[in-house]
């Protein structure tokens, strides 16, 4: 009998401890110094102190390479000692407590499980479950839901339609100071889908319109390092990708500075390396040329108005404000349009849209209409967008099959041609 009591006993202490290295229970408390380690061990939680501040912070990162963080709860509320606790509550939340027992951060769920907990994957999901359900269903709260300034493999950048939930990455405000910073990389859905940088909420870039392939200027091309996603449907608009190879470790991010970066780790020096950086030149910055202009980084100057335009003001060309009509439309006598090849289409303001057009019913409605000024594809062999308004961000391809075709509405008697100006 004592043999099979002792037996019983240290196989729920094994239970415990293996529980212990990646989980919190109501029981079972996570102070600052302790840290939860995921299996196996990739991810690891815990506090720390940024850069030269001696706030402390909840935070995940790599644990091979502590210094990168990729999850921060309590940005906004740094605890100013190291008497912080990560702990489950009576009503089943995930919080955190200073040392008066005052909430700093919560998960803020209203659902509730008989057995709640907390467990550290893998993916550097933190997860709030109950601990016999197995499933992403069955989460009550995910860190992958509110993202810091990282998006990791798996995770998704967009909007659950059906909730309102947007997700989105914030800037660190400073190496030192993971608090909101000025930047956010976000999706934008207006119209049609869009990865905007934000500085506040002004636009700084832009990929391009979802075209039903791919996002403007995201590759389309296959690649080796990661497998991109985008869904569109009425449930969610989100962007995702995957690593290819799984033990490749790789991230995104939002820097303090405002640049989106790619990054891929190098085992070889410890270091890591960039895959990606934008925006990488100057005709990836938002409006960088003027209403109704083209960006052509391989030209000199790389600003030209667009066939059709000229500057608004000829003392004024070496840095307009916007070009306007060379001369003006003449709907009774009729107009045509010019077929320019390779380009990040314009940002879609005052924009329409109709999915279910073809090429042709497209530019005869666009022709009916003299407030309209191009129009295009949104997918490649169907779809109709129409501009009524300035064409603003529109950049020219090197490839032209990374672009698409925009179709521009010049009067008959107009030949066209590309007003440059630096």
């Amino acid at each position: 009998m004592g043999s099979l009591y002792f037996f019983f006993f240290f196989f729920f202490l094994s239970i415990e401890l293996i529980l212990a290295t990646d989980t919190i229970t109501p029981t079972r408390v996570i102070r600052d110094g302790e840290t939860l380690v995921s299996s196996p061990e990739v991810f690891e939680l815990g506090f720390f102190s940024p850069g030269n501040s001696t706030k402390r912070y909840l935070g995940i990162w790599y644990k091979k390479i502590p210094e990168t963080v990729v999850w921060v709860a309590n940005r906004n509320n740094p605890i100013i000692d190291r008497e912080g606790v990560l702990t489950i509550i009576t009503n089943g939340n995930l919080v955190l407590l200073n040392k008066t027992k005052s909430i700093i951060w919560s998960s803020n769920t209203s659902r509730k499980v008989e057995n709640p907990v907390a467990k550290l994957l893998d993916s550097g999901n933190l997860v709030l479950k109950d601990n016999f359900s197995t499933g992403s269903e069955s989460y009550l709260w995910q860190s992958f839901d509110y993202p810091s300034d990282t998006l990791l493999p798996g995770m998704k950048l967009g909007w659950d339609l059906k909730t309102g939930v947007e997700r989105y990455l914030t800037s660190w405000k400073s190496s030192d100071d993971p608090s909101y910073g000025d930047f956010t990389y976000r999706i934008d859905i207006h119209v049609l889908p869009q990865i905007f940088i934000y500085n506040g909420s002004t636009k700084m870039a832009r990929t391009g319109p979802w075209n039903g392939f791919f996002l403007g200027e995201v590759p389309k091309s296959p690649n080796f390092l990661f497998e991109p996603t985008f869904v569109y449907d009425k449930n969610e608009i989100y962007y995702r990708y995957e690593s290819v190879n799984n033990p490749v470790i790789m991230l995104t991010k939002i820097t303090h500075s405002g640049f989106f970066q790619r990054l891929i780790w190098k085992e070889m020096g410890s270091i890591w390396d960039f895959v990606a950086s934008e925006p990488n030149d100057l005709c990836q910055y938002y409006g960088k040329c003027c209403a109704n202009g083209v960006c052509n980084i391989d030209k000199a100057p790389i600003c030209e108005c667009l066939q059709g335009f000229i500057p608004e003001s000829q003392q004024n060309q070496t840095s307009p404000t916007r070009c306007i009509r060379s001369s003006p439309f003449d709907c009774s006598s009729g107009d045509r349009f010019i077929k320019l090849t390779g380009l990040k289409l314009p940002d879609l303001v005052e924009t329409s849209l109709n999915d279910t057009m073809s090429l042709q019913e497209c530019e005869s409605k666009c022709l009916k209409n003299c407030s309209c000024k191009p129009y295009a594809n949104f997918i490649v062999s169907r779809g109709c967008l129409m501009w009524s308004g300035d064409l603003i961000d529109i950049r020219k391809h090197v490839d032209d099959s990374s672009g698409q075709d925009l179709y521009i509405r010049v009067p008959t008697s107009e030949q066209g041609s590309l007003f440059c100006y630096s």
